[in-house]
């Protein structure tokens, strides 16, 4: 009975520190960019884009496809940078224990 009670304590514990570290999510913001630095998106923590910053130059009506091209990929390059952070920073909550395969917190 000892151990139940002790891993109800532990369980409590992850959960509060799960809830700070969602809370230190939100405020995080990650920047991603293409093109050189000429297209910056900045994402949140939970994934939601804040900002999208475009340099004067890439700005061409005959260029729509490239700059649209250059949106995605600053928006997949801030992206892949957040769920490193948040990995490493689930990493340290947890301790390094494993989760099953697919299993992605917090989203």
């Amino acid at each position: 009975m000892k151990n139940i009670a002790n891993m109800l304590k532990e369980a409590q514990k992850l959960q509060a520190r799960m809830a700070e570290l969602q809370a230190k999510l939100e405020q995080l913001e990650v920047e991603g960019q293409a093109g050189g630095g000429l297209v910056r998106v900045v994402l949140n923590g939970k994934g939601e884009m804040r900002r999208v910053r475009l340099d004067p130059s890439i700005v061409d009506p005959g260029e729509v496809e490239v700059l649209e091209d250059l949106l995605v990929a600053a928006a997949g390059d801030a992206k892949s940078k957040l769920e490193r952070m948040v990995q490493e920073e689930m990493g340290k909550l947890t301790g390094g224990l494993p989760f099953p395969p697919g299993m992605k917190l917090p989203f």
